[in-house]
């Protein structure tokens, strides 16, 4: 017997039904491929037969490797393993992209990874891997798990067929070709028809009678018909995938089924408002774009709605209390005793337990002996958005703003769709993918699923020129608005050094005290115009009238070219005051040590700063001339 998980694993989850005793239960040097339907178990199968591996298979944790697309997975499935025993919480569990870093760091260590795309590293990886570099690592490899299969396109495809081929190992390969929604990763339009079911093509091509393929089709998640609308088009939608079909009329059928639901209202009602901050569980407001979720963001925190917007999983955000370890603790390396010592000044937030917490802490810059953590590691791993994902993972809420995309892998009591529309595109292709989005975000709701209108605007759409959702007026230079991203804050000095003076330890306190997620903040023009070229005036950052930042040199160039700005025209006219800002997160941020120390905020270069979302609108001062 290897690294065994306990008997108790047994009592404490759900029992297995035939489908998933099936799938646990198959060998552990199979090539295993699961076809899992939206809700169907699929975690708690994956960690039952990860189990099962560890216990009966003779296989030790660390030749165990498990792969998924998306961070929240990896979230869920290292906290349901910890629950076991010792042996299941040591599998490594990554993202493709942390797991391509990690790779690139180890064995091209000298080159800054962190400057180069996602796709870059990936790509970096797979050359790797292929030309036999990393072939000594992968040979501790002796069981691969692939989750969220159906996602593997493009770079990340290719990454993961290198390392089936060059690992030798068994696998568990589970996915869903009928909730593939990354074809649009894929460029080439008869890649993309392909891209759905393309990892498992090859994989059936590439061991053809070796491969066992198993099925998970009872769902778990759907509690009610309402909740099941959409689960009778799955199985349609994934041999569509698997044939490369596209067809119109299965995209028409599902939205026809969404305008059947229950109409919530219209978010700028009252009663939809109060419904919404009386609602008991959770709910996710899902819109096909993210212009939709701001312009849906936007109306409820006008009906005083409390809500949380889903960020991307490349907006990774540091808590505020990090900032707390560096402001109150002076040494070099932080023990066990000072971290207890220090919770009651920290308020860890609800859902992050302290002895999670520290483990968490020692896996990302603990000392040789795993006892103390390191902080200028932790410094380091902060800068480069290296903390794990279950710090900087946003704080649970009772009603959630997301895309369909990103709302991938989640589930919420109540789903409200807002209606997406009739299809206007002629590509086959796109049609197709539509069709798998739209099932996907109508299958997140356990209890309730219902639907509201589009909240689509002609004068609301991505400006191609900065990739920011602006708000166009009738004439094709006019701009009244736009996206503001979590990248619009100056961090690099304190609040207070800079644009305009105060006294930042105040600052600080009032950002750690006075700020909550959601608040309003106005952005107000320091000076007339500019006095750098490509970029507009800085603007300081007000919440309730008083000072906490200004803006980053990142929304400056994004303004100067959403007016217009380039080498043949300089924006004349920048707007005085920006309004309908606010404030998604305080974070920690990482800068220059010289300025702290300067501000009195010590020598580290770890203070807070603001994390800003909206779709913003621009007030133009008034022309002498117009007067």
């Amino acid at each position: 017997m290897g690294c065994g998980v306990s008997d108790g694993v047994e009592q404490r989850e759900p029992p297995l039904t035939d489908e998933q005793r099936a799938v646990v239960d198959v060998d552990a040097d199979a090539f295993l491929v699961v076809t899992a339907g939206a809700g169907a178990g699929k975690t708690h199968t994956m960690i039952r037969r990860l189990g099962r591996l560890l216990a009966e298979a003779d296989l030790h944790p660390h030749e165990m490797l498990v792969l998924t697309f998306a961070r929240s997975a990896v979230r869920e499935l290292r906290d349901r393993l910890v629950r076991t025993d010792q042996a299941g919480r040591l599998i490594r569990v990554r993202t493709f992209d942390s797991w391509a870093f990690d790779l690139l760091m180890e064995f091209d260590g000298d080159r800054d990874w962190q400057r180069t795309t996602f796709d870059d590293r990936i790509a970096a990886a797979t050359a790797l891997l292929r030309s036999g570099t990393a072939d000594q690592r992968l040979d501790d490899i002796q069981h691969l798990v692939i989750d969220e299969a159906q996602d593997l396109v493009g770079v990340r495809m290719e990454m993961v067929t290198a390392l089936i081929e060059h690992s030798d190992c068994a696998f568990t390969v589970v996915g869903d070709a009928a909730q593939s929604i990354y074809g649009f990763q894929i460029g080439p339009p008869e890649e993309r028809a392909r891209g759905a079911d393309a990892f498992f093509r090859w994989l059936r091509s590439r061991f053809d009678d070796e491969l066992t393929e198993l099925e998970l089709g009872r769902n778990f998640r759907a509690r009610t018909e309402e909740a099941r609308t959409a689960l009778r088009f799955g199985p349609e939608l994934r041999i569509a995938a698997e044939n490369g079909l596209g067809s119109a009329e299965r995209y028409e059928d599902l939205r026809t089924s969404l305008l059947h639901v229950l109409h919530l209202g219209d978010l700028d009602d009252e009663f939809v408002h109060a419904d919404l901050r009386a609602g008991s569980g959770t709910t996710a407001i899902l819109c096909r774009t993210n212009g939709e979720v701001l312009a849906a963001s936007e109306r409820l925190a006008h009906g005083a709605v409390p809500h949380r917007v889903q960020r991307t999983a490349q907006n990774r955000v540091a808590p505020a209390w990090i900032a707390g370890l560096f402001r109150d603790h002076d040494g070099s390396v932080l023990t066990r005793t000072a971290f207890d010592d220090l919770l009651g000044e920290l308020s860890l937030p609800p859902h992050h337990d302290p002895l999670t917490i520290w483990g968490l802490l020692l896996r990302t810059a603990g000392d040789r002996g795993r006892r103390s953590v390191e902080m200028e590691r932790l410094r380091r791993a902060v800068a480069e958005q290296r903390l794990p994902d279950e710090i900087t993972a946003q704080p649970p809420a009772d009603l959630v703003v997301s895309t369909f995309h990103r709302a991938k892998g989640l589930e919420f009591d109540r789903v409200v769709v807002m209606d997406p529309g009739p299809l206007r595109a002629d590509d086959e292709t796109t049609r197709e993918e539509e069709a798998r989005l739209l099932y996907v975000a109508m299958t997140r709701a356990r209890d309730e699923l219902m639907r509201i209108d589009s909240l689509r605007s002609r004068q609301v759409h991505p400006d191609p020129r900065v990739g920011r959702y602006a708000r166009f007026g009738r004439q094709r230079w006019q701009r009244f608005g736009m996206e503001i991203e979590g990248e619009d804050v100056h961090s690099a000095e304190p609040a207070g050094t800079t644009g305009f003076h105060a006294e930042p330890r105040l600052v600080q306190e009032r950002l750690l005290s006075n700020v909550e997620l959601g608040d309003e903040v106005v952005l107000e023009r320091l000076l007339p115009m500019s006095v750098e070229e490509s970029m507009s005036p800085p603007y300081v950052i007000l919440h309730r009238g008083t000072p906490v930042a200004v803006t980053s040199v990142c929304f400056r160039r994004a303004l100067y070219r959403i007016l217009g700005g380039s080498k043949d025209y300089e924006p004349s006219n920048y707007p005085g005051r920006i309004s309908e800002t606010r404030i998604d997160a305080i974070e920690t941020v990482v800068g220059s040590p010289a300025s702290g120390s300067l501000a009195g905020l010590g020598d580290r270069g770890v203070w807070l700063a603001p994390r800003l979302i909206g779709l913003s609108r621009f007030a133009f001062d008034r022309r002498r001339d117009d007067a």
